[in-house]
């Protein structure tokens, strides 16, 4: 049976870009947090602090109970991109990377004789000594081997660190029967408790039923697909449309008032709009929120017209921002863009002034993409430009010439 995926999942990224660029975390226990406090959670560990039960979402202030020799390291985002790309072209120098599934992971395509189990397995060797050779030792990877990408995926997650496991058709369902439901990509707490209710409670279960009964679960065509992915078949690729765009940040304890939380959401602002021009869309509704420390909280939406210049954007955040509670302790605030369309689909602006407005922003863009991401930006977001550094959301990569 033919091998039409393999799927490269980088093994606990965050905490391998730092042991790789910090040769003094190397075999050691690293914690990775957003910000140097106890009270925020780890965002990648390593392999080590593993080994004494800290995992991603543990509370830092716990983990250092766990683990009394952890290393806590701020994360430092434009690094782990920057090594991202680099594992990227590593991978393309032995066969085109057909998807970018996140930060840490991507997918092939197998054509041809690489479909062969014989050299499918020669060539995810390849690719993994491609990584390790090119861009660091230290960076270990998994490589999953399936009739298509879910299971190639499935496979990359069945033996970590740095394993690499083959999944083949005449396998299934059986091979799958040793994992837990929540094993599976996308089968989270939610669709867990969903399937209990269904008398489902192993993959062997989930397996042995047919595709009407996994609609009737899932609700919708994702049974369907479901029903495919489990049995290796390849479906053709379906088309996501984007629906929002936003950027939300928890407060460092020194930004915890309301003029820093104007400034910050500013900020916030004229990334999400760098990135609506980037993604070539529009935005017809804004919403922005802010969390208190005293767990109340505050939101506002604006419907701003089919919009994608940043300056309206930030007049139409001030004139909510005037609704907002300012007697209160922030320690969380978001904005997004939402109610999206598409160039193909949209009706340019027909005012003169919302056209120079557009223009203007396009021409920020350039500018920002040539000369760094801050080189140009409105002077209201001065003091906020290192309040909101580059945060990765797992399934967008962003560039790093790219405002936002």
């Amino acid at each position: 049976m033919s091998l039409n995926c393999l799927f490269l999942d980088m093994n606990s990224y965050f905490a391998s870009c730092e042991q790789q660029l910090r040769p003094e975390l190397r075999n050691r226990p690293v914690a990775i947090a957003p910000m140097m406090t106890d009270s925020t959670c780890c965002i990648a560990v390593s392999y080590e602090a593993k080994g004494f039960g800290v995992n991603t979402g543990t509370n830092i202030g716990e983990a250092k109970k766990m683990c009394p020799g952890l290393i806590v390291v701020e994360g430092r985002p434009e690094a782990y991109i920057r090594l991202h790309h680099q594992i990227v072209q590593a991978v393309e120098s032995c066969l085109h990377v057909d998807a970018i599934h996140s930060i840490d992971e991507m997918s092939c395509r197998l054509l041809g004789t690489e479909k062969q189990l014989e050299n499918a397995v020669k060539l995810a060797q390849r690719v993994k000594d491609a990584v390790y050779r090119q861009v660091g030792k230290h960076l270990r990877c998994s490589v999953g081997l399936a009739p298509n990408c879910f299971l190639a995926k499935v496979a990359s997650d069945m033996q970590k660190p740095d394993g690499l496991v083959v999944i083949q058709k005449d396998e299934l369902p059986y091979k799958l029967y040793g994992l837990k439901l929540d094993d599976l990509p996308g089968i989270a707490d939610r669709m867990v408790k969903r399937l209990h209710q269904a008398k489902v409670f192993t993959v062997a279960q989930l397996c042995s039923l047919s595709e009407q009964q996994l609609h009737t679960i899932w609700q919708s065509l994702l049974g369907t697909i479901w029903y495919h992915n489990l049995r290796g078949d390849e479906l053709p690729p379906t088309v996501i449309h984007k629906r929002q765009v936003g950027h939300s940040r928890v407060l460092a304890p020194e930004f915890r008032n309301m003029e820093s939380s104007h400034d910050i959401l500013v900020r916030l602002i004229h990334k999400a709009a760098a990135r609506l021009r980037y993604l070539k869309h529009w935005a017809r509704q804004m919403f922005v929120f802010v969390r208190f420390m005293n767990k109340e909280s505050w939101h506002g939406k604006s419907h701003i017209g089919l919009c994608q210049d940043t300056t309206s954007f930030v007049e139409a955040f001030n004139k909510l921002w005037q609704r907002c509670p300012q007697n209160l302790k922030p320690l969380q605030v978001g904005m997004g863009l939402f109610d999206l369309v598409n160039d193909e689909s949209a009706d340019l602006p027909l005012l003169d002034g919302d056209q120079k407005r557009t223009q203007l922003w396009w021409v920020i863009d350039r500018i920002n993409q040539k000369y760094g991401a801050n080189a140009a930006f409105l002077a209201g977001a001065f003091h906020a430009r290192d309040m909101a550094p580059t945060k990765i959301a797992f399934s967008q990569i962003p560039d790093l010439d790219l405002n936002g």
